[in-house]
């Protein structure tokens, strides 16, 4: 199934509305009226700053340094980005960077190669999975202490550029040499789509970036090539992007008309109301869509929109809350500020922004939350009863924080011990899938998915007890108790590893969510027909025609 871009088809609406939010935003530098009593003032400290001051200051240095906290004093989420970092600020969203096209991990001060993106600059090298970088542009990078940021700083660069990369292989006594011409590498913002259960396609969503739509069309319509009539949108993790991209997500399941989001700035009078257009390809599919505390902005606008017109079922647990809008200007020296320019609303007209009137209390909420035992029991949660909206059809969702699911499923914490907390936060559990798909890679490619490559594994216990023993011989020592305890934990997350890294990202979902409690109440609801608003008896079962509605 092809589609026309979305964003493209959007684009008169999408810049009507960022024309609005920009006019709202203003003019930040220059301003018709004088300069009030507070900017004199400001000016008046710099040049005392500069003339008296007992050392000679950097006046540009120090106004560099106090832009963040000016921001800071807004609100949490209007931020300064320095020329050094925008680049990298906006690849992230923007699909796209150029460098030699890897995936990798640092594991003992070591860069080991975990995927090549296939076509990508290090591929046509020669440059394959388990290989470990010692060297870039003749620089040692193993053993010196080297950083996530400066691994990325130092791999990517501008296109058609070289960067010479010295590697050691397992198969190979002395170093390799590959010379990479740096090329465009998409980010991709969908890392899994798969048949979670006959007729049921699962698709995890990790942010709204600008390809994100194309991403998620196209993974989609092949889950209903394969079957899917439903699906399980997972936006857990998500903390947003762009916000137009969860308006085109949100137009395949809403009917023509129903209203998105809407958007009100500084003029009250000059906001906007996004409404579907009826073009949507999945109108007729039952939803789920999955959140947790870390889901944010985009993310809840997307769930917002479903939920509110009742075209799907909430699961998890409530949302970060993010209702503020943000608008970045470039400054003259390439630097940018994102500034908080507008809020938006969900169909209902719930504004789902927390309060952040106190910025202390605010940057502590999730811990709060935890601490007073909301991820674990819905009756901790505090709900603004004050802020109460209806849906569509009549349920009752409230405002002020984020957005509440349909159904609570609890922080799981089943199999966790402080042996597999030692385990995982020294990292051995990556580092033995590496290290095991390394040793074993020749057999591994007869795999060509999970299932094949879960028959060439060793049984279970085997797979714990090789485990076990390299935990040991990496300063973790044996407790049989706790390990028995952790025993289906710890092999799920060895399989999902190791096919994270002998088959891909997405494989990794593919395997781990087999026992997440999310995953799994989501699958079942659906197959009770209750994420379809009013619940259609067609799609029930026999067995489960005395399904609860949904909660």
């Amino acid at each position: 199934m092809s589609k026309p871009n979305r964003l493209s088809a959007w684009t008169p609406l999408i810049a009507a509305a960022m024309f609005i939010l920009g006019f709202l935003a203003g003019d930040l530098v220059n301003r018709e009226n004088g300069p009030t009593a507070a900017q004199k003032k400001f000016q008046t400290i710099l040049n005392l700053v500069r003339n008296e001051y007992v050392d000679e200051v950097d006046l540009d240095s120090l106004i560099e340094k106090t832009i963040p906290s000016l921001l800071t004093n807004l609100d949490p989420h209007s931020a300064y980005i320095p020329a050094s970092d925008l680049q990298a600020v906006n690849e992230d969203l923007d699909g796209s960077f150029s460098g030699v096209g890897i995936q990798f991990m640092i594991d003992n001060d070591t860069i080991k190669v975990l995927e090549v993106i296939p076509g990508g600059p290090a591929e046509k090298v020669g440059v394959i999975p388990g290989d470990r970088i010692i060297k870039v542009d003749g620089e040692d990078v193993a053993g010196v202490g080297i950083t996530q940021e400066k691994v990325l700083k130092t791999l990517r660069g501008e296109k058609n550029s070289k960067v010479q990369l010295q590697i050691k292989r397992s198969n190979s006594k002395k170093p390799l040499t590959y010379t990479v011409t740096r090329g465009d590498i998409p980010v991709n913002t969908v890392d899994a789509t798969y048949i979670a259960s006959p007729g049921i396609g699962y698709i995890k969503v990790n942010k709204f970036g600008r390809t994100t739509y194309d991403e998620f069309f196209q993974g989609l319509s092949k889950l209903r090539r394969e079957g899917a009539e439903d699906f399980i949108i997972d936006l857990r993790g998500n903390t947003g992007g762009y916000m137009e991209i969860a308006y085109i997500m949100a137009n395949e399941f809403l009917e023509p008309g129903q209203t998105i989001v809407s958007t009100k700035g500084r003029d009250f009078n000059s906001g906007t109301h996004i409404t579907a257009d009826g073009t949507g390809s999945f109108r007729d599919s039952q939803v789920v869509v999955l959140l947790d505390e870390f889901s944010a902005s985009s993310s809840e606008i997307f769930a917002g929109a479903l939920q509110d017109n009742d075209r799907a079922l909430i699961i998890g647990r409530r949302s970060f809350g993010k209702g503020l809008i943000q608008r970045q200007s470039v400054l003259p020296d390439s630097s940018a500020i994102r500034l908080t320019v507008g809020r938006y609303y969900t169909p209902s007209g719930r504004s789902i922004q927390k309060d952040y009137s106190n910025l202390s209390v605010y940057e502590h909420d999730i811990l709060d939350r935890y601490q007073r035992g909301e991820m674990f029991s819905a009756d901790s949660i505090k709900l603004n009863t004050d802020l109460k909206y209806t849906t569509l059809h009549g349920r009752t969702v409230y405002g002020g924080g984020g957005i509440m699911p349909d159904i609570f499923v609890p922080n799981d914490t089943s199999g966790i011990s402080s042996y597999y907390i030692n385990v995982a936060n020294a990292g051995l559990l990556q580092r033995y899938a590496f290290e095991y798909v390394d040793d074993n890679r020749e057999n591994l490619r007869q795999a060509s998915d999970v299932g094949e490559l879960l028959s060439l594994l060793p049984n279970d216990d085997s797979l714990l007890r090789q485990f076990v023993l390299f935990a040991s011989r990496n300063g973790i020592p044996a407790r049989w108790y706790y390990i028995n305890i952790s025993h289906d934990l710890i092999v799920n997350q060895l399989k999902a590893l190791i096919a994270r890294d002998a088959l891909g990202y997405g494989a990794y979902f593919e395997i781990s969510n087999t026992d997440d409690v999310n995953v799994k109440r989501a699958i079942d609801e659906l197959l009770k027909g209750n994420a379809a608003f009013p619940i259609m008896p067609a799609r029930q079962t026999e067995t489960d025609s005395e399904t609860d509605a949904p909660r």
